[in-house]
């Protein structure tokens, strides 16, 4: 397969920037590292799309090489033909190429099986070929005692048996009817009787078109299945299918055709009906999973990448009850300052004396801000320290974090490294603070599973949901770019081209000696040519060549001499922030002569002058910055038709919650979230962006907020997320374009076409 030309085809890229990508990921290079240092020949494409077009290059591999495999099986029986051959060859589905297989594999005993052990083969040709009636007759020849054939009945019964597995390994008939259940199938459900059935109440007698059953939907009836509390099963109208496969093999009305219309029907509901079904509701499920975790990949994007707060001394609160809250206050590098316990909630309530030891805290050090996590205690803390700031009139705020995972970090491996002196509940209140100091550096500390954005992250395929989630991780991470001579060794690991081995020895050689320069890397152990190549544009050395503290990559050290001699700067003009208008002066020579001139291509050149104009910046910082807060509402006080700034927090298929500042965050259903259709939340929201809602209801005993942001308009500084560019629009139109000719219904008549192509008839 030219996969090259295929993937140009699909991804809708140039065949030669197509090849270029596949021959830089054959050559071990990382998808980081393509994306930023490789644009002239890849055309530009971004992490996200380079990810996708990796994993199906992966597939097509893998089924190239499944094909392989069949082929040469297929081969070792001596039953290979041409038409089997260019079935192989036009199959585009693992699926597909299975069924082409399946009357070839080697299968456990099988009725079919059994009958073909007693020889009753013959009999099966004849009674399928129709074109004689002496059935009974023919059958006589067949009753074997020692085979175990006694009698008529029994030699039809085999023979029947062999012409149902027939039916159902044809291929082509397996490819139409899959076809056809996707598009008139049902997925219906039944309530159980189960400890957790009230969870499902709403899928009690509840069916829904399999093409149209949103992946959300899947993913919660597969949890009710497996919880025991739900039936679940595919219904199709079974007589119009029988019929369907009645018209092809069945030839005439004799007693022949009659055994074989009965073999059809046998087929179709012991072998055929419950095999599609089973891989129908696979497919189902894989496409939701994948769904679900792209949700945990534009969740996880924005939340890694929410601006930190540098500069600034805070205190991490992790709340309790009986055990009390954990305290920790860190510097402006994250370091840990001081710890405490304080018992403000119930059962201890003692109030006065935690109101005296944090104030103590936060007056011995300075501290601007509170970071208290959102789960057991948060409400009755966020009261407390908000109570706390109005009385004691000192200029602070705080923020509720999500301090998801934060239990997973402080009682792993590395918490344990971090803080070996610490109890679990103090390394979470660390953790908590840094959350809010600087997410990224954070988060990497976690398991991605854990991080708590998106929906039924638990019921996902857990090599996948690393893998996707991983490779998020790793593109946040490069995009910012790590400080060599700060980051911790989790941080480190995730820089291209780096792994956790590398990252501490690069930790172990900097505390005999600071890295100077970028080159200092190769002094490293383990870390050779190769991996230098790819992690050297994403580290930072503050204080030496002004270089090193940018996005530019050493290999362009020699062009950006050119351009700055070009431009008439030089490398201390750039350290100042005097190349002000050295876009100005490239422009009157044109883009491409200059970058000519310096022995780079123009997307490669536009990304130099950007750095060069902003060394050591930190993307991070032109993103909203987080809502501190210095008083609360209670669920009591919001008011139907009450506007509020908040912040969303999740984004899933059906809407977005969005934190207002009451503790519960409320839900933006999809239908609320813009005056113009939206096909996904996603198109115009996510995570960390600030926006106007008006309250639409609230229910106090159920504790659920429903929020609108309709006709809303967004005061200054607000935004309702970036908006789609018009490359991303037309690449929009033209998938779905795609789709809808793909997903063209099937009729009957198509059907019974797609049935009888092999035939000719």
């Amino acid at each position: 397969m030219d996969y090259s030309l295929k993937l140009s085809k699909e991804f809708n890229i140039r065949a030669d920037h197509s090849a270029n990508i596949i021959t830089l990921i054959d050559d071990g290079n990382t998808i980081p590292f393509i994306a930023r240092y490789r644009k002239e020949m890849t055309g530009a494409c971004d992490d996200q799309v380079l990810r996708e077009f990796n994993d199906r290059l992966k597939y097509l591999r893998n089924l190239d090489k499944r094909k392989e495999e069949i082929v040469n099986s297929i081969t070792e029986q001596g039953k290979m033909t041409d038409e089997i051959a260019i079935a192989l060859a036009g199959a585009e589905t693992l699926t597909e190429a299975e069924d082409i297989y399946r009357p070839y594999k080697q299968k456990r005993k099988t009725r079919a099986s059994v009958a073909t052990e007693k020889g009753l083969a013959p009999l099966a040709n004849f009674i399928l070929a129709q074109d004689n009636d002496n059935v009974l007759e023919k059958a006589q020849e067949f009753i074997n005692e020692e085979k175990g054939v006694l009698d008529v009945e029994s030699a039809i019964a085999g023979a029947s048996d062999i012409i149902a597995e027939r039916v159902s390994d044809d291929a082509e008939l397996r490819k139409a009817l899959r076809k056809k259940i996707g598009e008139v199938g049902e997925i219906a459900c039944k309530l159980l009787e189960a400890e957790n059935s009230k969870t499902y109440d709403m899928y009690a007698e509840y069916s829904e078109k399999i093409a149209k059953i949103p992946s959300h939907r899947i993913l919660a009836v597969n949890r009710g299945e497996k919880e025991e509390c739900l039936r679940v099963n595919i219904t199709v109208d079974n007589e119009a299918f029988v019929s369907a496969i009645h018209s092809i093999y069945v030839k005439g009305n004799g007693k022949a055709s009659e055994i074989v219309a009965n073999a059809c029907a046998d087929a179709y509901s012991r072998l055929i009906f419950p095999s599609i079904e089973r891989e129908v509701r696979s497919e189902l499920t894989e496409k939701a999973s994948e769904q679900a975790i792209k949700m945990f990949e534009v969740n996880l994007r924005p939340l890694l990448l929410q601006p930190p707060l540098k500069g600034k001394i805070i205190l991490g609160l992790d709340p309790a009850y009986r055990t009390g809250c954990k305290i920790a206050v860190i510097d402006s590098e994250g370091n840990v300052l001081d710890t405490a316990v304080v018992f403000p909630t119930p059962p201890q309530n003692r109030i006065e004396e935690a109101k005296e030891i944090l104030l103590k805290l936060i007056k011995k050090h300075n501290v601007s801000i509170i970071s208290i996590g959102n789960g057991t205690a948060s409400k009755e803390s966020e009261i407390f320290v908000a109570n706390m700031i109005k009385e004691s009139g000192l200029n602070l705020s705080y923020a509720v974090v999500n301090e998801a995972g934060a239990s997973v970090y402080s009682a792993s491996k590395l918490g344990a490294e971090e803080f070996p002196d610490f109890e679990p509940a103090q390394r979470s209140a660390v953790s908590i603070a840094r959350r809010l100091q600087d997410p990224l550096a954070e988060l990497i500390k976690i398991d991605v599973k854990s991080i708590g954005v998106g929906q039924y992250q638990h019921d996902m395929p857990e090599n996948r949901l690393e893998e996707v989630l991983g490779g998020v991780v790793e593109d946040c991470v490069n995009s910012v770019g790590v400080d060599l001579n700060t980051a911790s060794y989790s941080l480190l690991s995730y820089v291209a081209g780096l792994n956790k081995g590398i990252a501490k020895e690069i930790v172990k050689y900097r505390t005999e000696q600071p890295f100077i320069k970028r080159e200092d890397l190769l002094k490293v152990k383990k870390l050779g040519a190769k991996a230098f190549e790819q992690c050297a544009g994403f580290l930072r050395i503050i204080g030496g060549n002004v270089l090193d503290n940018t996005g530019v990559h050493p290999e362009s050290y020699p062009a950006v001499e050119k351009l700055l001699t070009a431009t008439g700067y030089t490398l201390d003009d750039v350290a100042n922030g005097k190349i002000g208008d050295i876009r100005e002066r490239i422009e009157k020579k044109s883009w491409e002569k200059t970058a000519e001139e310096c022995g780079t291509g123009v997307p490669t050149l536009k990304d130099i002058v950007a750095e060069l104009l902003k060394p050591g910046r930190d993307i991070r910082d032109s993103l909203p910055k987080p809502i501190l807060r210095s008083d609360l509402m209670d669920l009591s006080d919001l008011k139907e038709g009450m506007e509020i700034n908040g912040t969303v927090r999740n984004v899933i298929d059906f809407g977005v919650f969005v934190d207002i500042g009451v503790h519960q965050d409320g839900l933006v259903h999809i239908s609320q979230i813009s005056d113009n259709y939206i096909k996904h939340p996603s198109d115009v929201l996510k995570v960390g962006d600030l926006v106007k809602v008006k309250v639409l209801g609230v229910d106090t005993v159920k504790k659920k907020i429903s929020l609108t942001m309709k006709t809303t308009e967004l005061p200054h500084g607000l935004n309702v997320g970036n908006q789609k560019t018009d490359r991303e629009r037309k690449q929009g139109r033209r998938d779905a374009e795609k789709k809808r000719e793909a997903n063209a219904p099937l009729t009957d008549a198509q059907l019974k076409e797609l049935l009888m192509k092999k035939f000719g008839r």
